[in-house]
């Protein structure tokens, strides 16, 4: 039933608002009194952080919802707000998120379009590598290599269970590249390692299994990590579920540097790098590709007859060919092979059967004999 206009009265009258109105203020907070803090840990949703880089002053915190989904990683340098007395039950805000000096992305293969970042802002990648159980993957750490070079970290190679196999023959295979190698086995002093790591954000990485966690034990002896076995079969078990930073302790309790431990990665993809990435990590092979014809892959004759890296002389010429395995290796390049140098592939993967050698060694020494052209330097 309708009503009666006389039972109308002014509550029932909607009065709509004038062009004179005062709109909702777009203006945010400028939180120019939040506190500098750097990301140590994530757990569901979690940030742990340590104000102004002072382990003791460790909060937990939340990120606001002005960020949406922006990713905080653990390297990340926030600014927090809300309650920064780190008391258990409290939580503070993340509101800001610093532009990052470096980043490590990787993908899940060489197809997905879709880069996770691994750490932030760190100055090393200190890739470990066991001589045995599990054995050295070459191909991981290629790749590693290429991830740090395009992120603009400084890669250094980490040897581990040295006590077991010799790790010579696997160093030398990086020597044309400038790569630091430090040793970090069982009976090897520390004091290299720490050289190394003092005064740096290092983010640690490698297979799981080669031992980034009991090294992180010896580093940091509070850290407590867990550590496990390897399987039966030449795996290493998860044992580090989330990435963590942790403090090199140092005099009057200060921290020396910053190591960051990450989960055992078992793929490395590199969609998101290209060979001019790569090759431009390098000043004086930056210079030289820029006389390369158009398209150019840097991977050398036959595909590529005119890449300027093979004007080169010297160590330049020596790092460039080391370059160029790293692309071959990233890409899953194999050079042309006509029937002059068939025996020469055919003794390669004779040599590589033995056991006794490694894919790298191998593509080096096959390189040297005119497997990539002659080339006299």
């Amino acid at each position: 039933m309708s009503r009666r206009a006389s039972s109308y009265d002014e509550s029932d009258v909607r009065i709509r608002p004038g062009k004179g109105s005062r709109p909702r203020t777009k203006t945010r907070p400028t939180h120019d009194d939040a506190q500098h803090a750097m990301v140590v840990s994530v757990d569901r949703g979690r940030w742990g952080c340590v104000i102004d880089g002072d382990p003791d002053r460790r909060v937990v915190a939340m990120r606001a919802r002005e960020l949406g989904r922006t990713p905080v990683v653990v390297g990340d340098d926030v600014s927090l707000v809300g309650d920064l007395s780190g008391d258990s039950g409290s939580l503070a805000r993340i509101v800001k998120v610093a532009e990052r000096r470096t980043v490590l992305r990787r993908t899940a293969d060489d197809t997905d379009p879709y880069e996770r970042i691994v750490v932030a802002n760190a100055d090393q990648l200190l890739i470990v590598t066991a001589m045995a159980d599990p054995p050295p993957r070459t191909g991981f750490v290629e790749r590693a290599l290429a991830a740090a070079y395009v992120g603009g970290l400084s890669p250094i190679l980490c040897l581990t269970k040295t006590d077991l196999a010799s790790s010579d023959e696997f160093a030398a295979a990086f020597a044309d590249l400038d790569l630091p190698v430090v040793r970090a086995g069982r009976d090897d002093p520390l004091d290299d390692v720490l050289a190394i790591l003092e005064g740096h954000l290092t983010a640690l990485i490698g297979h799981s299994g080669v031992g980034k966690s009991t090294l992180v034990n010896r580093l940091v002896p509070d850290a407590e990590r867990a550590t496990g076995v390897v399987s039966g079969v030449g795996k290493g078990r998860h044992t580090s579920t989330q990435s963590v930073a942790l403090p090199l302790p140092g005099p009057d309790d200060k921290p020396r540097g910053w190591v960051i431990d990450t989960p055992g990665i078992r793929s490395f993809g590199l969609a998101h790098v290209s060979a001019d990435d790569i090759v431009n990590a390098f000043d004086d092979l930056h210079e030289a590709i820029e006389n390369c014809p158009r398209g150019c892959t840097h991977l050398g004759p036959p595909s590529d007859p005119e890449c300027a890296l093979d004007t080169l002389e010297g160590h330049s010429y020596r790092r460039a060919m080391a370059v160029r395995h790293l692309l071959a290796a990233v890409t899953d390049s194999l050079p042309e092979i006509d029937a002059e140098r068939a025996p020469l592939v055919r003794w390669v993967f004779e040599q590589y059967a033995t056991g006794e050698h490694t894919v790298v060694s191998l593509l080096a020494e096959a390189t040297a004999r005119g497997l990539y052209g002659t080339h006299e330097r």
